[in-house]
């Protein structure tokens, strides 16, 4: 049996760094993790090949070759999922899809020939074996959570690393919180499932031995789930790995009550943590109560980023507008916030009602769902129907871009972070596209970018204030390049 798998395009949004990647030669951020994982699953036997859509083309020679052509993708992928299944459909090579966007959207991919949905684990067994038997069915879904100590290695092979900027790793599926807004709960469940602590090391030496130098991106959802397992197990045995490698760093996504474990943030920080992404959201608290984002609620939210960043971990901030609670000074007030946090890659999307969550049947109840959301969280769209006028949040939204990524606020934000900012404690070692990365940026940012003015201070502030941290500093203004590319071509 021969199996493509094909990976769709994503759009030039926020997280894509579309505009970053190009000072570094790379390709894409982060290579498909779900579809490398699926193929580790498929029969040893069976012949397997990736076009990951993001990093090269899809031609026809590469669809004649399969017997089979396996999709996933999530929302923002919608567009190009449409495109590659009908000319999968074109070709008359039968289609596989899964993942989020087919478990969400499948009624809406009429010419798919076979729907594996929710969890591989528990749905792709059953295919596989009706399959062999010569008569799969159309669709494969369950409510059961799998246990994940059984989910094997990707197969790193399929793809070729040094496309990439970092690799993907997953320690844990689902969230002890129900935020009103998020499908996670909805798709993963609220019980933290995890990984052995043996099987993240030989994932990681899977990618050690293929070359892989680069950061480590933990996709979880929400990592500290289990705090228990990480203190005892996890990070014990990452901080042992990295003795006898070359440092790698990681980074990963966590909810704010990390700030409250000071001996876990330690061991985040020890294991080659450096960056943390947290859903801060709103800094009001009605409209935390709203959606029920109670992990929020109650706190002095800046204070307990710059106390995060103190303790090593940069931390990426996501933030809403468009709440019931919000009223038009929300968007100041979001602005004072994340100036003053100095959380410098600071998303803030309008809020949108995904399908699966507790907010989307509210809405729907309401008659306040004007339609299926983008998945881009920076596009200035969203498909409820607000109670702010819906001209003013949209005003009030680009107000807020606008000011958070105008160089001025952005290098005074980026200079607000190197202050508290401690360095991490692994340390790595300059490599070429470091090099490639400063130079062209000082000819893109320090030349002819109108940052250029802002681009020379922040370094010569740095050089001399935080000399370990020039390299970051100087990631973080190519950053700032391709956020203002994305809200100029979004929003102006």
């Amino acid at each position: 049996m021969k199996i493509l798998f094909i990976y769709p395009e994503f759009p030039d949004t926020f997280w894509s760094f579309k505009h970053a990647l190009r000072f570094i030669h790379k390709k894409a951020s982060s290579p498909p993790l779900g579809l490398l994982t699926v193929a580790a699953m498929l029969p040893l036997e069976w012949e397997k090949r990736l076009v990951d859509l993001n990093v090269t083309n899809l031609t026809d020679i590469d669809l004649l070759w399969a017997d089979y052509v396996f999709i996933s993708a999530m929302a923002v992928q919608r567009e190009s999922a449409h495109q590659v299944i009908s000319r999968c459909k074109g070709i008359g090579v039968k289609i596989v899809a899964g993942g989020p966007l087919f478990t969400q959207e499948y009624e809406e991919f009429g010419d798919v020939d076979h729907f594996v949905l929710n969890e591989a684990e528990v749905t792709l067994p059953q295919f596989l074996k009706d399959l062999e038997q010569g008569h799969a069915g159309r669709i494969y879904s369950t409510s059961e959570f799998p246990d994940i100590k059984k989910t094997p290695v990707p197969q790193w092979e399929l793809i070729d690393l040094k496309k990439y900027a970092s690799m993907s790793i997953q320690f844990s599926r689902g969230c002890p919180f129900n935020c009103d807004f998020c499908n996670v709960t909805a798709l993963l469940g609220h019980r933290p499932r995890i990984k052995s602590a043996k099987q993240i090391i030989s994932e990681l030496d899977a990618l050690y031995d293929r070359g892989w130098r680069g950061g480590v991106f933990f996709v979880d959802d929400n990592f500290i789930g289990n705090k228990k397992s990480l203190k005892n197990e996890l990070l014990p045995a990452l901080i042992e790995w990295q003795k006898t490698k070359k440092s790698i760093t990681f980074n990963t996504e966590a909810s704010i009550n990390l700030v409250d474990d000071k001996p876990l943030m330690s061991l985040m920080g020890a294991a080659g943590f450096d960056q943390v992404f947290i859903g801060i959201e709103t800094p009001d608290e009605g409209s935390l109560a709203e959606c029920n984002k109670r992990q929020n609620k109650n706190r002095n939210l800046v204070e307990d980023v710059k106390n995060i960043q103190r303790a090593g971990l940069q931390v990426q901030g996501g933030f809403i507008v468009g709440f019931d609670n919000d009223t038009p000074s929300i968007f100041q007030r979001q602005i004072d916030f994340i100036q003053k946090s100095g959380i410098v890659t600071a998303m803030v999307g309008l809020l949108q009602a995904p399908l699966g969550t507790r907010l989307y049947e509210r809405l729907k109840q309401e008659g306040r769902l004007s339609g299926p959301l983008t998945g881009d969280n920076v596009d200035g769209t969203t498909n409820i129907i607000p109670i702010m006028n819906l001209d003013t949040l949209r005003e009030g939204y680009k107000d807020i871009l606008a000011n958070i990524y105008s160089p001025e606020h952005y290098y005074k934000r980026l200079k607000t972070f190197l202050r508290e900012y401690k360095a991490p404690k692994i340390k790595t070692s300059l490599d070429f596209q470091h090099f490639l990365a400063f130079f062209r940026s000082t000819y893109h940012l320090g030349i002819i970018g109108r940052e250029r003015f802002h681009y020379w201070k922040l370094l010569i502030w740095t050089r001399f204030r935080r000399p370990k941290l020039v390299p970051l500093a100087i990631t973080l203004a190519i950053y700032g390049h391709h956020f203002r590319k994305v809200y100029e071509q979004h929003l102006l």
